[in-house]
């Protein structure tokens, strides 16, 4: 059994995998150490990944997770089982290479843009030889929309909603479509660029946008909620079996 944790600014998030089908996940707004150490005690958790944007175990609770379980903290060194050609792989988001190495899993031989959308936007690159080229990062949907707002004096605060039309017959739907037809055209501009440099391209959307966008775009788009923590499953058991 192994038990993926993926602590966020505000958030964390957990799955369980059993020979590597994820059985269940859950999202926590509060949590501590102890917790996470119940949670894999009531789940025979012998495998562990941590990944995390901030300091979040002390030096002892990582010892503590050493000592009970086969454990692995995703850093910028460790093993994937992908080629990572990012040539600042300490600056790279652990969420951004959890994704790419998630869509490798579930698409493997095959070129896939994985498309987060969250705060931020992030476009990565997997060739159909299973190498991450890298990838960029754009204001998300709601930051364009309140960029929009602060930094002028007087455009209004409009929210992320459902367009009729791509062109604006209001300031409010003006905003919006500019945000949110913004990113499908620039997602859209990623796919075309990608299939011309990569061939046939699989575009994968995960994020909190990921529905609206999917639902949003003109062409076919997957939505997996859970990449992150496949993709970090794979990067344990990659790195387990190496233990062994």
């Amino acid at each position: 059994m192994n038990l993926t944790i993926d602590i966020g600014n505000t958030r964390a998030k957990t799955g369980v995998f059993k020979e590597g089908q994820l059985l269940r996940t859950d999202t926590w707004e509060q949590w501590s150490f102890a917790d996470f150490l119940a949670y894999a005690a009531n789940h025979s958790a012998q495998n562990v990944i941590l990944s995390t944007v901030a300091g979040s175990f002390s030096a002892e609770e990582r010892q503590e997770l050493q000592r009970r379980f086969t454990y692995v903290e995703l850093q910028s060194d460790t093993l994937l089982p992908i080629e990572n050609r990012y040539r600042s792989p300490n600056t790279l988001g652990k969420d951004r290479i959890a994704a790419v190495v998630g869509a490798h899993f579930l698409y493997a031989g095959q070129a896939c843009l994985v498309v987060d959308a969250g705060t931020c936007i992030t476009y990565d690159f997997l060739d159909q030889h299973g190498c991450y080229v890298g990838g960029n990062i754009a204001p998300g949907l709601r930051m364009r929309l309140r960029a929009m707002h602060a930094f002028t004096a007087g455009l209004p605060q409009e929210e992320v909603e459902e367009t009729v039309d791509w062109i604006g017959d209001t300031t409010a739907t003006a905003l919006r479509n500019g945000a949110q037809t913004g990113v499908l055209l620039e997602l859209e501009g990623y796919q075309r660029w990608g299939n011309s440099r990569f061939g046939p391209l699989q575009p994968l959307l995960t994020g909190g946008d990921a529905v609206f966008l999917a639902n949003s775009a003109k062409s076919k788009i997957f939505v997996h909620h859970h990449l992150v923590l496949i993709g970090l499953n794979q990067i344990l058991d990659y790195n387990v079996k190496r233990l062994e």
